[in-house]
């Protein structure tokens, strides 16, 4: 049975803010520890207490928070568990469940609305630029120009944020061949900051790097430096916040730790605002090989940390993804008590999030764009202290995860993009340079299945009747 702020409080729903507050008070009066030294048991309840209490003292936040439980509980009471129509194409059956039929566990939780960024511990930003919605009806060559349907675009960035998460922007969508100029990219930038201060509530971080220099081009470091710096400002003028990218030019040109501290060093100096710093690791790119300087990546961390925390009152946070569990949990106990470590990690991320006793990472990543409903919920769930929650929800969808990100890592977005059209937030399933053909029939159709094990697909006559569109225009049918 789920545990609310009202439970951990001992208050009815209906209860006034009087009630409330005297409630805490109370509670966090018995289980203090200067009367309960060394109860570990009444330390931890404490910790729900404040939680709980942070939940409902704000007015605003409360209703909210009321909205979406009554929300959830309806739809429990009327749709739990219920059974996916067999499909009418028994092959497409059989490629999805390996028998004649599949089920979906209608598990998904719908999250608190609510600012996951002021919670007492975790924040939460969806990886929004794997979501650039291709408009499917304009006459283009997908591999050769990009058609954006910016309404739909914005609208999912709305969805994120909606769900409490942050919106991390433009980080790969002019990378990687995946079809945006800088340009079209910084046009998304634009949008999607002047959408956030519309809402006068809402997070984004955009990219920033130095892409539109061609590593042809890059001769000099000086280069690199103009380079980031007109990313930099273009970001900055439209009123955004700024994740400072790897640079495939700098890691042409770079040819040891001072290369790289130089640079860092002159553009970190210039930044309006503290800086989210991602190391993306060459599974994402390639290109990105030996960054910092070596292929040693122990050396290469050794460079980071020393650059990062000599720049602590400009950096916000560091966001790694190497795919390495225990190398990001070393890089987080060595950061400035300042900065904060972003998990990049689509392999690990429940475990890291949840922390150990030396730290926790936050959450800046590609797998929340796919799982953002069940991701809130989760995080709301540890934010009150109920970890056993968090795991219960976050921990399935770590298969799906898995899948979606495995080798070749590059064309994660397919199934970003496959998850998107299931769960009915977009109406095809066509991307930027039609990368929609990256993966292969059977892979769609596993991740069919662990979406379904999950609990994630909240409507599963939609989600099979879309999942037989699909398969049928690659040759599967009755």
């Amino acid at each position: 049975m789920m545990q609310t702020p009202y439970d951990v409080l001992g208050v009815p729903r209906k209860a006034s803010d009087e009630a409330i507050r005297a409630a805490f008070c109370k509670a966090a009066k018995a289980y203090h520890p200067d009367l309960n030294s060394g109860d570990q048991a009444k330390e931890q309840k404490l910790k729900q207490v404040i939680a709980a209490y942070g939940v409902l003292k704000d007015a605003q936040q409360r209703a909210a928070y009321d909205q979406s439980l009554a929300d959830y509980e309806q739809y429990l009471r009327s749709r739990r568990r219920q059974r996916i129509q067999r499909f009418a194409a028994a092959p497409v059956a059989a490629l999805v469940s390996g028998k004649g039929e599949a089920f979906t566990r209608l598990s998904i939780h719908i999250p608190h609305r609510r600012e996951c960024f002021r919670l007492r511990r975790k924040v939460g930003v969806v990886e929004a630029h794997r979501r650039v919605e291709h408009d499917p009806l304009a006459d283009v060559d997908p591999w050769l120009s990009a058609a954006i349907d910016w309404d739909r675009t914005i609208a999912f960035r709305e969805h994120v944020w909606d769900l409490g998460l942050g919106v991390a922007e433009a980080m790969d969508t002019a990378q990687r061949g995946m079809g945006l100029d800088w340009p079209t990219s910084l046009e998304l930038i634009r949008r999607s900051v002047a959408a956030s201060k519309a809402r006068g509530d809402a997070l984004v971080f955009s990219g920033a790097g130095t892409d539109h220099l061609s590593v042809e081009d890059a001769k000099t470091l000086d280069d690199v430096n103009r380079a980031y710096e007109e990313q930099i400002a273009a970001v900055e003028k439209a009123g955004g916040r700024i994740i400072l990218m790897a640079s495939r030019a700098l890691a042409k040109l770079g040819r040891g730790a001072d290369d790289y501290a130089k640079v860092y060093d002159r553009v970190l100096s210039q930044v309006r605002e503290p800086v989210i710093i991602h190391w993306l690791g060459d599974m994402f790119d390639p290109a990105l090989g030996g960054y910092w300087g070596t292929a040693d990546l122990d050396k290469a961390m050794d460079t980071a940390v020393g650059i990062i925390n000599a720049h602590a009152a400009k950096i916000d946070g560091v966001k790694v993804s190497l795919l390495d569990k225990q190398r990001e949990i070393d890089m987080r106990r060595r950061l400035d008590k300042n900065i904060k470590m972003y998990t990049g990690d689509d392999f690990n991320y429940a475990e890291l999030i949840a922390g150990d006793a030396q730290g926790f990472s936050h959450a800046l990543l590609g797998i929340f764009d796919a799982i953002a409903p069940a991701a809130s919920y989760a995080l709301s769930r540890l934010a009150v202290g109920d970890d056993a929650g968090f795991h219960d929800v976050l921990g399935p969808t770590v298969p799906l995860s898995r899948h979606i990100f495995k080798a070749p890592t590059r064309f994660y977005k397919t199934g970003v993009v496959f998850m998107a059209y299931l769960t009915g937030l977009q109406d095809h399933f066509t991307l930027v340079g039609g990368q929609e053909s990256a993966r292969s029939t059977l892979h769609l159709a596993e991740l069919f299945r662990l979406a379904d094990a999950a609990g994630l697909l909240s409507d599963p006559e939609q989600a099979a009747a879309r999942m037989r569109v699909v398969m049928a225009s690659r040759g599967i049918a009755a």
